[in-house]
């Protein structure tokens, strides 16, 4: 199975640039709801995810700051919990469970690790739920 099916693409994908500053990534975290998207660097490169957990405990623990503080602050300077595990586009679909099980959506990288799009949990899901109401009507 290709998972490139699932993908959906970098240019549909909600994700931040390593050097937004925190209060951008506030504004389009609560602008599409999100709890955690994407980081890349400008050349595309997958650095991590960020939570709105990262961002707040970030903002408790490292910073005494008001939101037009929070103009001046790197989404790299927060530190990150942990972060969503990228697979590569040539990964299996079992590969994708594995990491679907813990996380929400999948990053997916090509092979110069150039962040190229994510699949969602709710994807996976749905291809798996299918596959076996295929196996019970056979």
């Amino acid at each position: 199975m290709n998972i490139l099916f699932f993908l959906t693409p970098k240019s549909d994908v909600a994700f931040l640039y390593d050097d937004e500053t925190l209060r951008q990534a506030l504004e389009k975290m609560e602008y599409h709801k999100y709890s955690a998207v994407p980081v890349i660097s400008r050349s595309g490169k997958y650095i991590g995810t960020i939570t709105e957990g990262d961002m707040l405990w970030g903002i408790k623990n490292q910073y005494d700051l008001s939101l037009r503080d929070s103009e001046h602050i790197s989404v790299s300077a927060i530190k990150r919990r942990s972060d969503n595990r990228p697979v590569y586009v040539n990964a299996t679909m079992e590969d994708l469970i594995d990491k679907a099980l813990n996380q929400n959506f999948v990053p997916v990288v090509d092979d110069q690790k150039n962040f190229i799009g994510i699949i969602t949990r709710k994807d996976i899901i749905s291809y798996c739920y299918g596959r076996l109401c295929e196996a019970e009507r056979s």
